[in-house]
C-alpha cells in the first residue's frame, strides 16, 4: 500500500514509518522539524521537510496515496496553555488542511491521531468513547476539534475516517525538551543521572501509559480494518498507574537509588486515567502485550540518548 504520514519524524511517526517500510510498502512522511528527528526514519522511508497547512506540497505528496496517517500536532499540554493560538493553529489549521487536500486529491482514507486529554476528569474509570469529553487544557480543545472536523469533512467527501485516542504513549525515541518533557523519558533520565525525580502534586494521581510498540500495531490495524468509518477508538494498555508508582518504577528499572521529590503546590493534573480498550480489542484485534515494566525496560535498552545525557 502507498501511505502518506505527516508527523513522520517524531516519536509516533517515525516508529510507525520504519514499521511500515519494513513491510514493505511505499511511505512518504512530512514533518517540519520543530521536534521531529529526521535521522529517526529509516532510508527508504521518503521524507519531505514542510508544513502540514502547505496545501501545493500535499497536493503532490498524496498522488496514489491509499491511506493517510496524521499525527503533525503540537502535544505539549503546559506549553498549550502558554501558547494555545499556535496550538490551535497547529491541531486543528493543519488537519482542516490536510483534510481539504485529501479531498482534493481524492484519498479515501485516514487514520487520526488523537488523545486520551480529551477526556479530562470524569465520574468513573475506564475510560469510555461514548463518554463527554471534559477538555481542560488548549491542547485537549485542539485535539478535540481536530476529530470533529476529520469526521465531518470525511462524511461530507465520502473519506472514511477513523481517530484513535492514544493515552501516554511512551518507548524509545521519545523527544525530552529542556522544559516540560514528557514524565516517563523524564524520570528515567533523572534516575540514570543520580538526579531527583520531582513529581507535581502528591503522585496520586494515574495515567494509563502504553509502549510505542503496542501502539504502532493499532495504528497499521486500523489502516485496513473494516467497519470503522466514523469511529473514536481508545488506545492504550488498559492498566491505571500512578505517578508515584512511576517513579518507583524507573527507579527499579535503572537500579538507581534517586529520590523522589513531590512537589505538593504544583497540579498534577486530570486525577485519574485508564483506557476502556475494549473496543479496539473488538475493531483492531488490538491487545497492549508490554507491561510498563518490560517497557521501561527495552526503552533504557533502545535509547542510547538516555544514557548519553550527561
Amino acid at each position: 500500500m502507498n501511505f502518506f504520514i505527516s508527523g513522520a519524524a517524531g516519536f509516533l511517526g517515525a516508529g510507525l514509518a520504519n514499521h511500515l517500510a519494513r513491510e514493505g510498502h511505499d511511505v512518504r512522511g512530512l514533518d517540519d522539524l520543530s521536534t521531529g528527528d529526521p535521522q529517526s526514519l529509516a532510508p527508504d522511508v521518503h521524507f519531505t521537510r514542510g508544513d502540514v497547512n502547505d496545501r501545493p506540497k500535499l497536493w503532490t505528496l498524496l498522488q496514489e496515496v491509499d491511506c493517510v496517517y496524521h499525527l503533525a500536532a503540537r502535544v505539549s499540554v503546559p506549553e498549550s496553555l502558554l501558547y494555545p493560538r499556535e496550538y490551535n493553529a497547529v491541531n486543528v489549521g493543519g488537519t482542516v488542511s490536510l483534510m481539504e487536500a485529501m479531498r482534493d486529491v481524492g484519498v479515501r482514507r485516514v487514520v487520526l491521531v488523537s488523545s486520551g486529554a480529551i477526556y479530562g476528569d470524569q465520574g468513573e474509570q475506564p475510560l469510555r468513547e461514548t463518554m463527554t469529553p471534559n477538555p481542560r487544557s488548549p491542547y485537549a480543545v485542539s485535539k478535540l476539534a481536530a476529530e470533529f472536523y476529520v469526521k465531518t469533512i470525511g462524511a461530507l467527501w465520502g473519506i472514511e475516517t477513523v481517530s484513535l485516542r492514544v493515552f501516554n504513549a511512551y518507548g524509545p525515541g521519545q523527544h525530552l525538551p529542556p522544559s516540560h518533557p514528557p514524565v516517563v523519558p523524564y524520570f528515567l533520565r533523572q534516575a540514570l543521572r543520580g538526579g531527583s525525580l520531582v513529581v507535581h502534586g502528591d503522585g496520586a494521581q494515574t495515567r494509563d501509559y502504553v509502549y510505542v510498540d503496542d501502539v504502532i500495531s493499532a495504528l497499521v490495524a486500523a489502516a485496513t480494518a473494516p467497519n470503522l468509518n466514523g469511529l473514536v477508538i481508545n488506545v492504550g494498555s488498559g492498566r491505571e498507574t500512578s505517578v508515584r508508582e512511576l517513579a518507583e518504577a524507573a527507579l527499579s528499572a535503572t537500579g538507581s537509588r534517586a529520590e523522589a521529590l513531590y512537589s505538593p503546590k504544583v497540579s498534577g493534573g486530570v486525577s485519574r486515567m485508564r483506557a476502556d480498550i475494549s473496543l479496539a480489542a473488538q475493531k483492531l484485534g488490538y491487545k497492549p502485550s508490554i507491561s510498563l515494566e518490560d517497557g521501561l525496560r527495552l526503552t533504557l535498552q533502545r535509547d542510547a540518548r538516555l544514557k548519553g545525557i550527561s
